[in-house]
């Protein structure tokens, strides 16, 4: 649980210095496809992206409008096959995740005395955790033993 409190910290923590900056404000759909465009090895299509995160091409539509009034993604007709839309990266959009990375990265830098405190509750966790299955595996051992004597 602690590694999860971390871990959402961390994201909380980017979010907010993102919402902070003077920079566009994006969803995480936007966000989502935008990673997605930037992270994986073209090409991307609207159905390709649709198909992938699982949502609608008008969603995916939709969230490409914004992106491409920012700049930060560019659509060209497939050349070989006119019903296909491509999704292209442009300088704008990779300066943006750039300057997002770094922000992640600021995120994760931890002070020692939250490193004192993440690693206390990571023992405290750990050692409810440690009691809980003693308990559980004691409760088979409670109900054979009532089943002996009930038996008797």
């Amino acid at each position: 649980m602690a590694r999860n409190l971390k871990a959402l910290g961390l994201w909380r923590t980017a979010l907010v210095a993102s919402v902070r900056k003077d920079a566009p404000d994006l969803s995480a759909r936007q966000l989502a496809i935008l990673l997605q465009v930037y992270l994986t090895d073209p090409p991307h299509t609207v159905r390709g992206l649709a198909s992938l995160l699982n949502i609608s091409k008008p969603a995916v539509t939709r969230a490409l409008d914004r992106l491409s009034v920012l700049g930060f993604v560019k659509r060209k007709r497939d050349a070989e096959d006119k019903r296909n839309v491509l999704v292209q990266r442009t300088v704008k959009g990779s300066v943006y995740l750039s300057d997002f990375a770094e922000l992640v990265i600021a995120a994760g830098a931890v002070a020692p005395e939250d490193m004192v405190r993440i690693q206390a509750d990571e023992q405290l966790a750990a050692s409810a955790k440690a009691k809980l299955q003693a308990e559980l595996q004691e409760v088979p051992a409670r109900e054979a033993a009532a089943l002996e004597a009930s038996a008797s």
